[in-house]
């Protein structure tokens, strides 16, 4: 046990490390062997498990399920995992569990319903991924201004120049210096694009009702008066009921147009189909994504079919090697505090 972990009250435990081919399983365990004295058992899952719903209904990773019961069932207390499914079936077929943390921003794999019926603290990993998802972001937009990945294509893949052609004023893109861009969310991803972004020179706007305080940019009172005033979007609000579809076919005619639209936030904030038509019409000149409504994005897709205008990426905005560090470590100082009985500190049951 390292130095910060020493107290009379802190216990031994035996944990299982449930990681995958992205949080690895041996990250985990050297996070929480750091942390405490514990007996990490070492388990790497099939990847991805995702997608799966509500994790009471998952049948796509029943394997899964298998492996971490027979991982768990010798007396295992803890189970630190990324994406493994905690059903109602691994509850039950594991009294001895006590503690499951979640190496992700919340525990969507968990049946939390379950876990609080067998008195299991339910703990995950806030903020891991949240410099990388910025970073990303900033990536997409660039990429969207100044066509960076088609001239890439025409050029590394096709071995074409024709992509100078967007060396005309027509089709050379915009620059972030005095450009007017819209936040829509202010959290921990967007200020720090906001952050970013006021490097650049680029005009910050934002549009969040629930943050007050100081900011980067200029904070805007409605979501329309934003969205007439900006030529890039960024979305970075959370998905809720109330912004499921928050840009539709009304909100992307307020942009005025030739604006760009930027996604790596939720898919379901942003109504693709409408997307799509605003694209189609010229409304919009370009739009970069990273998340959708359904992933993985379909064959059929529309979106397919603006290849030379959007940047469409498969969910990568939260991958980097620091992440998976990142959220090793958050949930080992987890296992941390409950080995040494200190209150949790993300614990949802």
């Amino acid at each position: 046990m390292n130095s910060s972990s020493n107290s009379s009250s802190a216990k031994s435990v035996r944990v299982v490390a449930a990681g995958d081919h992205f949080v690895l399983p041996g990250l985990i365990a050297r996070a929480v062997q750091h942390e405490t004295d514990a007996d990490v058992r070492e388990l790497t899952l099939g990847w991805p498990l995702e997608p799966f719903g509500p994790v009471a209904e998952v049948t796509e990773a029943s394997d899964a399920e298998d492996a971490l019961i027979d991982a768990l069932s010798d007396d295992r207390e803890v189970l630190v995992t990324q994406m493994g499914p905690v059903t109602e079936r691994v509850l039950a077929a594991c009294p001895a569990l006590r503690l499951v943390v979640v190496c992700r921003g919340g525990p969507v794999n968990v049946n939390l319903d379950a876990a609080k019926s067998h008195d299991i603290r339910i703990c995950y990993a806030p903020g891991r991924n949240a410099a990388a998802t910025a970073e990303f972001t900033v990536g997409l937009l660039l990429a969207a201004l100044r066509r960076i990945p088609q001239a890439h294509d025409l050029l590394a893949r096709r071995g074409s120049w024709a992509g100078a052609a967007y060396y005309t004023y027509e089709r050379s893109g915009l620059e972030l210096e005095d450009l007017p861009v819209g936040l829509i969310g202010y959290g921990a991803v967007g200020s720090r694009v906001a952050r970013v972004l006021c490097a650049f020179g680029a005009r910050v706007m934002v549009y969040d009702p629930y943050v007050h305080g100081e900011i980067h940019g200029l904070r805007l009172a409605s979501l329309d008066e934003l969205l007439r005033r900006s030529r890039v979007i960024s979305l970075h609000a959370r998905l809720t009921a109330e912004t499921r579809g928050l840009i539709g076919a009304r909100e992307l005619a307020l942009l005025p147009p030739g604006a760009v639209v930027v996604n790596a936030a939720r898919g379901p904030l942003l109504d693709e189909d409408a997307l799509c038509d605003a694209l189609e019409r010229g409304h919009l000149s370009a739009a970069a994504l990273d998340t959708y409504a359904d992933e993985p994005l379909p064959a059929g897709s529309r979106l397919h079919a603006f290849a030379d205008r959007v940047v469409l990426t498969p969910h990568l905005g939260g991958a980097s090697r620091a992440v998976a560090e990142k959220a090793a470590a958050i949930a080992a100082a987890e296992v941390g505090r409950w080995v040494r009985e200190e209150p949790l500190a993300h614990c949802l049951t």
